[in-house]
């Protein structure tokens, strides 16, 4: 079989190769001429998959090595008998840390402690329950909303999404939706915004259009929200420049970016072709990922807890960095603005998770020791 595959998704070559013949291609090249002889095609969240990709194309799987799905036209594969298969949670843990440093970062910014502050968590699934767990062991209170979960689960431990307003921080996991019980298209938009306890703060590492970029600029000029932090904008890769400017962090859609986080999507993508193919083949990428930069945080004197996670945090993924990274797009002509962003995503550094990374604290730092397994350091 002949497999195209997005050759900015690490070790490609790698996981497919022995399951066929692999033709790796930028992200701009997929095209309708350059994947029509293939029987697969594995993308990640820029290629839009629908009939004006793959009419007329001999694929018959595809493969997309994100957890969103908002960018391929799933009844048009189902109806052409395609295959399809994505990799829900595979940057769960990855997004959970950026999540953690985006928090420690306003914390230290704002001169509040994380502690006995209250954590709205909209969307429990994958990435959301890692978020919540997370934030208990920190001591904040956390405020759980997600529909589809509490239809499942019964009732029992989810509030209504009212029940999360008056959170001091409110942070966003949902799909991108625009139909059916619990449409997220648009979930905060003014209204929404405005229910929203004065001076709390929004993170958005879900997907861009489920805040309203006019509503979110316009609570943010008024000082109703205090803080807000996107990973994640309406119009990617064409990002409004001025909701950059009035967020406390903005990254370019790289909250999921580690190295880590890659590879068990392509796995995940690799052993859903299998499956389709009927292979039983194996792949171990473990010897090929490189080590972290910093594979080893020695946390010297003995301070606030808060304070000592953060410099483990920082050590190993330095959010500002990527938020600096982005403001180079203000020196950017608006018409190529867009592809900056685009070239911050595949050109993106090597992150690996904080489970690569050893951190020693003082021996008689128990509280920081504590705090740094629970969030997944190697002590």
């Amino acid at each position: 079989m002949k497999i195209a595959v997005d050759r900015n998704i690490p070790l490609a070559g790698s996981a497919f190769g022995a399951l066929g013949e692999v033709t790796l291609l930028e992200t701009t090249a997929v095209t309708p001429g350059s994947v029509k002889d293939a029987g697969a095609l594995v993308i990640r969240s820029e290629t839009k998959v629908g009939p004006g990709l793959l009419e007329g194309s001999a694929i018959r799987f595809v493969g997309s090595a994100t957890i969103g799905t908002d960018h391929i036209d799933l009844p048009y594969l189902a109806s052409k008998g395609i295959s399809f298969a994505s990799a829900p949670g595979s940057n769960a843990n990855s997004v959970k840390e950026y999540v953690l440093a985006a928090l420690l970062t306003l914390a230290r910014r704002g001169g509040f402690s994380l502690r006995g502050k209250t954590l709205g968590v909209v969307g429990v699934g994958n990435v959301g329950g890692r978020v919540a767990a997370m934030a208990r062991a920190l001591g904040m209170t956390v405020l759980e909303n997600d529909p589809p979960r509490e239809r499942e689960a019964g009732p029992g431990g989810f509030l209504p999404l009212d029940g999360l307003m008056g959170s001091d921080i409110i942070t966003l996991h949902v799909p991108l939706t625009r139909a059916g019980s619990d449409p997220t298209y648009h979930l905060f938009d003014a209204r929404r915004i405005g229910a929203m306890k004065r001076g709390s703060i929004l993170l958005n590492t879900s997907r861009g259009p489920v805040v309203e970029t006019r509503a979110l600029e316009a609570a943010l000029n008024e000082g109703h929200l205090a803080a807000v932090v996107l990973d994640v904008w309406e119009g990617e890769p064409s990002i409004d420049a001025g909701l950059l400017r009035r967020a406390s962090l903005g990254t370019s859609h790289i909250a999921g970016y580690s190295i880590d986080g890659k590879v068990n999507a392509a796995g995940m993508i690799r052993a859903a072709l299998c499956r389709f193919l009927d292979n039983a083949s194996a792949w171990d990428p473990s010897p090929e990922i490189p080590p972290p930069p910093v594979p080893s945080v020695v946390i010297a004197g003995r301070g606030p807890v808060e304070e000592g996670l953060e410099q483990a945090v920082k050590a190993c993924y330095d959010i500002e960095h990527d938020d600096r990274l982005l403001r180079g797009l203000f020196d950017v002509p608006p018409a190529d603005r867009g592809r900056f962003f685009m070239g911050l995503r595949t050109g993106y550094r090597l992150r690996r998770e904080f489970a690569c990374v050893r951190v020693t604290p003082g021996p008689a730092d128990t509280s920081l020791r504590r705090a740094l397994s629970d969030v997944g350091f190697r002590l």
